[in-house]
């Protein structure tokens, strides 16, 4: 499961280079290389995929062989392009990987996609796991936010696009994204980067390595700080509120024990302290709640208007203190012994998350939710042994055993303030009418968690002829859960008996959920070289998700207890096939690689109501089926040695196609639940948007998935001259990098009220560098200065506000590197 695939970017040549076998790198790793281009540059800023031109050179199945040959839709991207285009975090990615979507609230409402699967849309339930999985340096991360962090010293980053279940678990049905981080060098060493712009941001990172003991021991340390102030302005705390406050470490230490032998010893450490995260006022739809219970009336009655109804002003009044304060690192060994026929890898880790928030869970300013917060202390363990066959044999082989325990807890904290009762509450009755009601009603959370998983793999390559290969895989998974969730819920007395309007609102539970499953996963796929430029491959996969356990409360019964039936959630079933063509021509000079995909997962994980859908916004269970299919084409075109050019396009159709108990979008919510009877509704729901009856659920079967768009792109160009300055030998460039998203719902049950416009987004830069040495640019990102949402949300209570996250505004600045 944290096997990642080894993708070494050689130096290339503008004609076809022949991959040499057998050589290792530092860490064990087979590599090939090439001879840089006649200028003496190397080429593939962005890797084959992006740029064209030459080989990338890559060990995903234990041997080396170009990126084009390999049966995977994949793409990679390099340390120096991270660097010019800005892409210093998983977030910023997204804009040069069309196939990827990443949306966060605040780090650990996070969630990474691939193809539309991945995470359900919306707050984050530890008791489940994504469907991409995240590795640095072999190293799985358990949780998305622990991957939130500042890219530090990268060599490259590759995307895997679909399952990779066999070598990577039970948790990569959509894909994976690997980090690679820079190798100590036995070659002494040291990388210095600085940038600057508005919004007073400021960024600095450093790397130094050598040698400690002669050719036996080599370190690597390396050091990334980043500072922005917010976008937002708070107009009742007179701060900048979404700033960036970021700082990371990181030490390697590289251990030649034996001629056959290598240990890593890696080290990280990561702090982040935002004064951050605040979504605020975008519009207000119209719901079926009584018209005194939505926006317009209920905040008219309080006096209140939010500081502007134009999210781009950016500015908001919410009166809730926001931190987004987190700490994460860990320890890892890598062991590679090379044992003639085959190598023996070890890969062992320890990593910790720890997380201290602040939210403003009203979005207004209002002290309606005074306090909302939810610290969490998670670490979790790895052990993976594994054993790959040496070179290109008939038969190929990785085989391995993966071993992996969590623990998390949380202690959960919600104040409801003065304003509550009248927000929510009827404000003709008694207790609306009373702000003491709700006043003070306080719910504690006591929520603990412990993961443990074990797997059995193996993947096996027979060779039948030169042009043809068979590849099946399988891996056993067994995995457990166990939680305890107890919410304590007192009133503005400290008292624990709750009246039935508090009780609407907090209420108490206590449940320990447990899930236990075995499973197994297996794929095949079958490649075709049809000459060394032209390749074909069919791939089957059979993957799973692991199930889990709700940790975010249960819906109560008529008699206000959990119902314990809803605890657990069956793993998702994933079948998914894949074509794929991969191409070059022009004497190398073209890059043109296609695939096409078709994913159906059964026992969907989801956000589901049950019918009291004024006690629980909704919780997680299986949710039927969806299906995702599409195409990718991934270009790019070197029609010199002095411009390059590159196009990827994304048409993903992600869709439920049976999801017949969904939560109805706002405009179908707030009103009196219809009944059901022998799972009929009775009764006739009010029109959209007017007060009345609304279903107790919906059938959204059909529906678009949340968060991904039908038609994704990403493009650019890179032209350079050569020149000298300063008697140094380099080029003068000019680069742009620009992406596009169509339309796509940003709420759970599409809404006319949460759907997010396309848009698109240019970033330039223009600079001179002498690779090798040192590089500086100017820069602008969304150099239009192009409104758009990166998310939108509902305010809970179905009153009809909406509230959005705007994407960053233009930013510009300059980057400065050198080489030692």
């Amino acid at each position: 499961m944290s096997l990642t695939l080894a993708l070494i970017l050689a130096a290339q040549a503008t004609t076809p280079q022949t991959a040499s076998e057998g050589a290792t790198d530092p860490q064990g790793t087979s590599v090939v290389t090439a001879p840089a281009t006649q200028e003496g540059r190397p080429e593939g800023r962005l890797g084959t995929a992006q740029q064209g031109g030459g080989d990338v050179v890559v060990t995903a199945r234990r041997r080396a062989e170009t990126i084009q040959s390999v049966p995977i839709a994949m793409s990679v991207i390099g340390g120096t392009a991270l660097a010019e285009t800005g892409t210093y975090n998983v977030n910023r990615l997204t804009q040069i990987q069309p196939t990827l979507q990443f949306y966060s609230t605040n780090p650990r409402n996070s969630a990474a996609n691939i193809r539309g699967l991945g995470a359900p849309f919306g707050l984050t339930n530890d008791g489940i796991e994504q469907g991409v999985g995240i590795y640095v340096d072999q190293v799985y991360y358990s949780r998305i936010a622990s991957a939130t962090f500042d890219f530090t010293d990268t060599e490259r980053i590759e995307v895997l696009r679909g399952p990779q279940g066999t070598l990577y678990g039970k948790n990569t049905t959509a894909g994976a994204i690997n980090i690679i981080t820079r190798a100590p060098s036995f070659t002494p060493e040291a990388r210095v980067e600085l940038s600057a712009g508005n919004y007073d941001f400021f960024q600095a990172k450093a790397s130094v390595s050598g040698p400690l003991v002669d050719d036996k021991v080599a370190v690597r340390l390396s050091t990334s700080i980043t500072t922005r102030r917010g976008t937002i302005w708070n107009t009742r705390q007179q701060e900048w509120q979404n700033s960036q406050d970021n700082l990371s470490l990181r030490s390697q230490f590289l251990w030649h024990a034996t001629p056959t032998l290598d240990l890593t010893l890696s080290g990280d450490y990561a702090r982040q302290n935002p004064n951050c995260c605040v979504q605020y006022y975008a519009r207000v739809g119209a719901t079926q709640r009584p018209i005194n219970r939505q926006y317009a009336a209920l905040a008219a009655a309080q006096g209140y208007s939010v500081p502007s109804t134009n999210a781009f002003d950016r500015v908001t009044d919410v009166d809730t203190d926001l931190r987004a304060k987190q700490e994460l690192g860990g320890l890892s060994l890598v062991a590679n012994w090379d044992v003639g026929e085959a190598t023996l890898t070890s890969v062992s880790a320890w990593r910790f998350w720890h997380w201290d928030p602040s939210n403003d869970r009203d979005f207004i300013g209002l002290p309606i939710t005074t306090v909302s917060a939810n610290p969490s202390q998670q670490s979790q363990v790895t052990q993976e042994i594994r054993i790959a066959s040496n070179g290109k044999r008939t038969l190929d082989y990785v085989l391995g055993a993966f071993y992996f325990w969590q623990s998390i807890d949380t202690q959960g904290l919600q104040v409801q303030g003065p304003a509550a009762s009248a927000f929510l509450l009827n404000p003709t009755s008694a207790g609306g009418r009373d702000p003491a009601t709700l006043n003070g009603l306080t719910s504690r959370n006591t929520i603990g968690f412990t993961n443990t998983s074990a797997a059995l793999f193996g993947k096996l390559t027979w060779h039948v002829d030169d042009r043809l290969s068979v590849s099946p895989g399988l891996r056993l998974n067994y995995d457990r859960k166990d939680g305890s969730y107890v919410s304590t819920v007192t009133n503005g007395a400290g008292s624990t008996t709750l009246t039935s309007d508090q009780r609407g609102v907090l209420a108490p539970q206590n449940y320990t959920p447990s899930f236990t499953n075995w499973n197994l996963s297996g794929d095949l796929t079958i490649a075709y070289a049809f000459n060394p430029n032209v390749h074909y491959y069919a791939t089957y996969a059979r993957s799973y998700k692991s199930g889990g356990i709700n940790l975010s409360g249960l819906p109560l019964d008529a008699q206000n207890n959990p119902i314990l039936a809803t605890q657990t959630v069956r793993p998702e079933k994933v079948n998914h096939f894949e074509l794929g063509l991969k191409t070059q021509f022009a004497d190398r000079r073209a890059t043109v690689n296609i695939a096409g995909f078709w994913t159906e997962i059964g026992d969907y994980q989801a956000t589901v109501n049950n019918l009291q859908v004024n006690v629980l916004r909704g919780y997680l269970a299986n949710a039927g089926r969806v299906r995702t299919r599409g195409v990718e084409i991934d270009s790019a075109f070197r029609p010199t040695n002095r411009f390059n050019v590159y196009a990827n396009a994304a048409f993903t159709d992600a869709r439920y196609t049976r999801f017949t108990n969904a939560p109805c979008p706002p405009e179908l919510s707030g009103g009196t639940a219809l009944p059901v009877v022998n799972g009929q509704i009775v009764g006739t729901p009010a029109a959209a948007g007017t007060p009345g009856n609304s279903l107790p659920y919906c059938d959204i079967s059909g529906q678009w998935l949340p968060g991904v768009s039908r038609w994704a792109f990403s493009y650019g160009a890179e032209y350079d001259l050569p020149a000298t300055v300063a008697g140094t030998e380099g080029q003068f460039y000019l680069g742009y990098d620009g992406s596009y998203r169509s339309k796509f719902s940003s709420n759970p049950s599409r809404s006319a009220y949460t759907d997010i416009n396309g848009y698109s987004l240019s970033n330039v830069r223009a600079g001179f560098k002498a690779p090798g040495s040192w590089n500086a640019f100017i820069w602008a990102r969304n150099l239009f200065d192009h409104n758009y949402y990166e998310l939108l949300a509902t305010q809970s209570g179905s009153t009809g506000l909406i509230v959005g996250q705007p994407g960053d505004p233009r930013t510009y600045g300059f980057t400065i590197s050198k080489s030692f």
